[in-house]
């Protein structure tokens, strides 16, 4: 445990904030949006506008595993959920507070739109349960198979090598992560069938895995900035 701290407080001293912020605050955003349902005029479908953030928590630990190595960005995905947990909690406290939501002043229906602002914001606990259990195995799935690519890839690939190794772990673990979600929270609770878990599941990784293919180059040129900004690779395991 000791080396685990010493080993992410050296983590935070040399990864770019700026990237660590990014993770944090995709993962927060993408478990916030959840709460929105897309309208994708097709009952198969099912999207929700988390999936405007989703992109960004993939794409920055696939330029951490880039980086620094998996077990480095599983620590730093780890941390990232626990500030979810946290801010989850901060919104819990805050829709138990009295008070109005400016959003709620609509003549005769304040009472009705404060309480689902509240529920909004407050959360439910099976669905923080569910994307929190989904996230790190996706993390986990993500970082690992990322590396697991490389090593099998010439180390020279420039950007091919890169957008292979981050296009094959994203779908993958974006096809999970919706799975994972899926049979936790939306069978079990709203009765969908396993081929809709399925369905969507696809459909779903498939469309987030768009969003990586369009904004890959910005993850390569990031990760060529660490490279040429003198960061250091915190693990042997970098691939």
């Amino acid at each position: 445990m000791k080396k685990t701290v010493l080993e992410f407080r050296n983590l935070l001293r040399n990864v770019p904030p700026i990237l660590v912020s990014l993770l944090i605050l995709s993962v927060v955003g993408m478990n916030l949006l959840a709460n929105k349902s897309i309208d994708t005029g097709v009952d198969w479908l099912a999207l929700d506008c988390g999936i405007l953030f989703s992109w960004l928590t993939f794409l920055s630990m696939d330029v951490l595993t880039h980086a620094y190595g998996p077990r480095a960005a599983s620590l730093l995905s780890f941390a990232a959920l626990l500030m979810n947990l946290l801010m989850a909690l901060i919104f819990f406290i805050a829709s138990l507070i009295p008070g109005v939501w400016g959003e709620s002043f609509v003549e005769g229906s304040e009472e009705i739109l404060n309480t689902a602002l509240n529920n909004t914001f407050g959360g439910t606990w099976f669905i923080i349960l569910g994307s929190s259990v989904a996230f790190i195995a996706s993390a986990l799935i993500n970082n690992f198979l990322n590396y697991g690519v490389g090593k099998l890839l010439k180390k020279d690939g420039g950007f091919g090598r890169f957008i292979l190794r981050a296009y094959v772990s994203t779908f993958i673990a974006q096809f999970a992560d919706n799975l994972i979600f899926a049979l936790l929270v939306s069978k079990i609770f709203f009765g969908w069938t396993l081929i809709q878990c399925l369905t969507c599941a696809l459909t779903g990784a498939v469309l987030e895995l768009l969003f990586e293919v369009v904004f890959s180059p910005l993850g390569y040129r990031l990760s060529l900035a660490i490279e040429k900004g003198g960061k250091n690779r915190l693990s042997s395991e970098k691939g």
